[in-house]
């Protein structure tokens, strides 16, 4: 299991310098990728950002996790994506996701049909990025056009899959799934084997699985763990999360978290790994300088041991 790093705890300052410092010193210590979210409406473009950090960033993946669909046209988003490739070289991943129904509405999107939606977006943004041309006629999404790009490197794509049916698109289209807020139990059980078997129907290698929670390494679990979940409450409330924390067994997110001392956190750093995750995108969530310094010395030597 790669261990990369998550900027999106700094999404909300909106401070794409703090987010390129951020992405340097994880270069610097080691990580093999770097992960950044697009909130709906947070108006931080996450494509962009990470083309700014590429431009003074070298030597490490790039990834979004995740662009939502719904508010943009897949023609638009292959643009934007061919884009940053050209700038910053072949070390891009793009994550995309459905998002969530309150976040749609919020933007007065209608959520509707969300799976043949996923299917006409990927039947549009796959053929552009690929082969920089496409003719397609769904019943949700269309389009007939050729981009002014002849892409020379394929850019991988994920989704954010956590329903069997959302799982069965990601494993026969893309390169895998990317996560957040699910479990070990739950990858082991449910997405793993959902998303491989569609990959293996398809002909299609063995799908990544990307996963990012909150890490801190520390001597007080409980005060840190009731921190996760005061702080992070309205993801327990998202029906797609909800969905998830149920199947795991548990009721709020400081209990998906990896938090301890440090064997304590290796041990579930090393649950992800046998649950068949590929990529551990940590997300430090951490209450004091000495949490902080020891949450990155043991996400360093994990990143040196894989």
């Amino acid at each position: 299991m790669k261990i990369g790093m998550s900027g999106t705890g700094l999404v909300q300052r909106a401070s794409i310098d703090a987010i390129t410092e951020h992405a340097r010193q994880a270069v610097s210590d080691g990580f093999s990728s770097y992960w950044l979210a697009e909130h709906p409406t947070g108006g931080l473009d996450a494509l962009m950002v990470l083309t700014v950090v590429g431009l003074q960033v070298p030597d490490i993946e790039l990834g979004t996790a995740i662009v939502p669909t719904f508010p943009r046209h897949p023609m638009v988003l292959a643009g934007q994506t061919l884009t940053a490739q050209r700038a910053i070289g072949d070390r891009l991943t793009l994550g995309i996701g459905l998002s969530h129904a309150p976040m749609m509405a919020q933007l007065g999107i209608p959520f509707e049909r969300p799976i043949g939606h996923l299917k006409d977006y990927l039947s549009i943004l796959l053929p552009l990025l690929e082969k920089g041309s496409v003719d397609y006629t769904g019943e949700l999404l269309s389009c007939q056009a050729d981009s002014f790009f002849s892409p020379e490197v394929r850019c991988p794509v994920v989704v954010a899959a956590l329903g069997p049916q959302a799982l069965a698109v990601a494993g026969r289209m893309t390169d895998g799934t990317t996560l957040a807020w699910v479990g070990p139990r739950t990858i082991r059980e449910h997405i793993n084997p959902r998303l491989s078997e569609a990959a293996a129907a398809a002909g299609r290698p063995s799908p990544r699985i990307i996963a990012s929670l909150p890490i801190c390494v520390t001597d007080d679990e409980a005060r840190v763990r009731a921190r996760i979940s005061k702080t992070l409450s309205m993801y327990g409330q998202l029906p797609s999360y909800k969905a998830m924390f149920e199947r795991e067994g548990v009721s709020e997110p400081g209990e998906l978290a990896l938090v301890g001392e440090e064997d304590q956190v290796r041990e579930q750093l090393a649950a992800l790994a046998h649950a068949g995750v590929t990529d551990y995108a940590a997300s430090e969530f951490v209450t004091s300088a000495d949490e902080a310094q020891r949450t990155r010395a043991l996400l360093k030597l994990a990143a040196a041991e894989n």
